[in-house]
């Protein structure tokens, strides 16, 4: 059952959060030919002062990771 977290910037409201996690899980469940029932998504808001130690570098670090930001910090 695929799990998909979502991190970004905090300041977004919830209406736009939910059109967004509607949004991937429709794409997810179209790829993957499974049920939306298969499938959970969540979303982290994170600081942007907090950006660069709790993300960026864990996604550069991360070997599982399919697409690389393609900006610098």
């Amino acid at each position: 059952m695929p799990h998909i977290t979502i991190q970004m910037y905090s300041g977004r409201d919830e209406a736009t959060k939910k059109r967004l996690a509607d949004a991937v899980l429709e794409a997810a469940s179209k790829e993957l030919e499974r049920g939306k029932e298969h499938f959970s998504v969540s979303i982290e808001d994170v600081p942007q002062e907090e950006w660069k130690d709790k993300v960026y570098d864990k996604i550069l670090s991360d070997k599982n990771i399919i697409i690389k930001p393609g900006y610098t910090m």
